[in-house]
C-alpha cells in the first residue's frame, strides 16, 4: 500500500506489512522515520545492512535474516542504499521469511524503477515516497518542535525558515540550537540571528546574486575566488533554488499587482538589504526561463546524487555558468 509521508508522520503505526520500502530526496524525513521505528520498536532488535554488503555476501544476508530466535527475541532489518539491485533477493525473502519486518531505504527511485514498481503493486508490500519539504511544510515543522517557546511570531519563524534553505536535516540542526541555547525557551530575534550565523554563505551569496543578474565577469571572477564546499553543494543548490522560486512567486504575483507590492507579499519575508538585488534580477528574467532554469537544477541534482563518476564541483561550476547564461537569453 502506497502512504503520503505526511500521515506516517503522525502515525508510524500505520505500516501494517512486514516489508516497507521508504524513498526520495527528503533524506531528513526518512531519518526522522528511522528514528521512530525504533522509538516504538523499543523491545526489538534493529539490525542495519547496506545493499552492497548484502550483494557482496548474500549468503550471511539469507542465514541472519532467517535464523530463528531461540529466546523469540524480535528482529526489526534496516536495508540502506537500496536500489532495483537487491529486488530479487527481496522478493525471495518476502516469500520466505514472515517473521520479522524488513525496511528499506532509498534515494529518489524513477518512476521505472523495478522496486519501486514492485512494492508498489504488493499487498504485502508498504512504500512511503518522501519528496522534498516546502515552505508551509518546514514552517509548520517548526511551530510544532518550537511550540512551547514564547516570541515565536512570524519574524522568527521567517528567519528560521529561510535560513533553512527548506532543508529539513537544517533545519532540525537550527532547532536543536534554538532549544539549546533559549533554556529559559523564550527567544531573543537579535540573539536567535547571531545564533543561527545568518548569512554565514555571504561569499556564496554574492556569487548567486551575480548569476541571477546574469553579471558574467563577476561571476567569472567569484567563481575562481570563492571556496565552495563539496559537501555543502546540496545546501547551495538550494539557496539557488529558493531564489529561483521567489522570483517566479513574485514574477506571478506581478500579473495583478506592481513588482513592490507582490514582493511585500512573499513569505519569508526578503530581507530590506536584499530587494533592490532582487528587483533588478526580477527585471532579467520569466516565467518560462525559471521554469527552464529550476529543470536545470533538478537534473542537476539527479545526476549528483546518482552518479559517483563525475566531478562534483566541476558540473556545479558548470550549472552556475549556464544559469548566468540563461539570465542573459
Amino acid at each position: 500500500m502506497i502512504y503520503k509521508s505526511y500521515l506516517i508522520e503522525k502515525n508510524i503505526n500505520l505500516l501494517k506489512n512486514k516489508f516497507t520500502l521508504m524513498y526520495g530526496e527528503n533524506i531528513g524525513l526518512i531519518n526522522e522515520f528511522k528514528k521512530n521505528i525504533i522509538k516504538y520498536n523499543k523491545s526489538k532488535k534493529i539490525i542495519r545492512f547496506y545493499q552492497e554488503d548484502i550483494l557482496k555476501n548474500e549468503e550471511n544476508f539469507f542465514n541472519e535474516i532467517n535464523n530463528i530466535s531461540l529466546f523469540g527475541e524480535q528482529k526489526i532489518y534496516f536495508i540502506e542504499n537500496a536500489n532495483d539491485k537487491i529486488l530479487k533477493l527481496i522478493e525471495e525473502i518476502n516469500i520466505q521469511n514472515n517473521q520479522y519486518e524488513v525496511f528499506l531505504f532509498s534515494d529518489i527511485l524513477e518512476k521505472r524503477s523495478k522496486l519501486r514498481n514492485y512494492f508498489e503493486k504488493n499487498r504485502s508490500c508498504d512504500v512511503v515516497p518522501c519528496y522534498s519539504d516546502n515552505e508551509l511544510t518546514i514552517r509548520e515543522l517548526t511551530k510544532k518542535k518550537l511550540h512551547d517557546f514564547k516570541n515565536l511570531n512570524n519574524d522568527v519563524l521567517n528567519l528560521i525558515v529561510d535560513n533553512s534553505n527548506l532543508d529539513r536535516i537544517k533545519l532540525n540542526n537550527e532547532i536543536e540550537k534554538i532549544q539549546t541555547f533559549f533554556l529559559k525557551k523564550e527567544i531573543d530575534s537579535s540573539a536567535l540571528e547571531r545564533l543561527l550565523n545568518y548569512n554565514i554563505n555571504e561569499n556564496f551569496n554574492d556569487l548567486k546574486d551575480c548569476i541571477i543578474k546574469g553579471d558574467k565577469n563577476k561571476t567569472n571572477k567569484l567563481l575562481n575566488s570563492t571556496i565552495l564546499e563539496i559537501e555543502k553543494i546540496p545546501l547551495y543548490l538550494n539557496i539557488i533554488n529558493q531564489r529561483l522560486n521567489k522570483l517566479r512567486d513574485v514574477l506571478n504575483l506581478s500579473k495583478s499587482k506592481n513588482i513592490s507590492e507582490a514582493l511585500n507579499l512573499i513569505k519569508p519575508a526578503i530581507f530590506w538589504k536584499d530587494k533592490p538585488i532582487f528587483i533588478e534580477q526580477t527585471k532579467l528574467w520569466n516565467i518560462k526561463k525559471l521554469n527552464l532554469a529550476l529543470s536545470k537544477t533538478y537534473n542537476f541534482e539527479i545526476l549528483y546524487k546518482t552518479n559517483s563518476d563525475v566531478s562534483k564541483n566541476t558540473i556545479f561550476k558548470k550549472l552556475m555558468v549556464d544559469l548566468c547564461i540563461l539570465a542573459n537569453a
